[in-house]
């Protein structure tokens, strides 16, 4: 494993500052300086960019970003054990690093981030989901974000970029589909982890485009695919009812038989579904 900075292998800032992965806060340490330049660098040219890291643990991905040229990276850490080895990267890299201890969920990091913005991380587990769904779903688009890097679970991955018919399509799918170009940009197996989790993983890069691929409320979109998939062998009608009392009408009003499964119905269509729902709901 090559040298991409001065500081020390991350085995041993580990083992220098007592730091053993927590399954509670969904930790798994990426080790290999190698594997986490090459994921930073999935978040192409970062010179002109601020980076917001959710999750740096020990500094792996942080190290990789910076040594990859982002302009600034301002990390959010949860675990107060990895501060003094952030505190030490940013010693590295005088005036480029910022660290926020703090839970993901509930930080604002706008105040310290200047546009143009990238967002990457080994995501916890246990908040990977919900932080790429608010990501995805702002009432305003473009987002603040030029782009999301993002480490899953192989099986999250596999759903943020899954086609209709697919048994892996579902909410996460049309989301990221909705408003942004998603793929896989790398695979990583447990090995790569300690401690090795006991499912392989994947990075996802997803572009945010200029706009929505079809127009549709964010919010009433999240919540009819949220209740579309919810009980995914159901079919529409069934699966919908609590949407609105004449939900048969109107799905056929938007193409979709109300025998169809959630599973068969592409993008455009569910989104065609919430602007009737709203058109419905913004009547008198």
């Amino acid at each position: 494993m090559s040298a991409i900075d001065t500081l020390p292998p991350l085995r041993a800032v580990i083992a220098a500052h007592g730091l053993s992965a927590r399954k509670a806060l969904g930790q798994n340490f990426l080790l290999d300086l190698n594997l986490t330049s090459k994921i930073a660098r999935q978040a192409g040219d970062l010179a002109q960019c601020d980076v917001l890291e959710i999750g740096p643990g020990p500094g792996g991905l942080t190290r990789g970003l910076l040594a990859e040229g982002a302009r600034k990276v301002l990390a959010v850490e949860k675990d107060a054990r990895c501060l003094p080895a952030l505190a030490e990267i940013a010693a590295a890299y005088p005036g480029r690093l910022e660290v926020i201890h703090g839970d993901a969920l509930e930080v604002d990091p706008l105040a310290h981030l200047t546009p143009p913005i990238r967002i990457a991380g080994n995501l916890p587990y246990n908040i990977g989901t919900e932080l790429l769904v608010r990501w995805l779903t702002p009432k305003a688009w473009p987002p603040v974000w030029d782009s999301l890097t993002l480490m899953f679970q192989r099986e999250v991955a596999e759903r943020i970029v899954a086609r209709p018919g697919s048994k892996s399509y579902g909410r996460l799918a049309l989301l990221a589909q909705w408003r942004a170009e998603a793929r896989i940009v790398m695979s990583l197996p447990p090995e790569a982890f300690t401690p090795p989790p006991k499912v392989s993983s994947a990075v996802v890069h997803l572009t945010a485009l200029p706009e929505p691929r079809h127009p549709a409320d964010p919010a009433i979109l999240s919540r009819v695919v949220a209740a579309a998939f919810n009980q995914r062998r159901k079919m529409l009608r069934a699966s919908l009812k609590g949407l609105a009392p004449n939900i048969a009408d109107i799905l056929e009003q938007a193409g979709i038989a109300p025998t169809d499964r959630a599973e068969q119905i592409p993008l455009e269509r569910f989104c065609a579904l919430a602007r009737l729902l709203e058109d419905q709901a913004a009547k008198p």
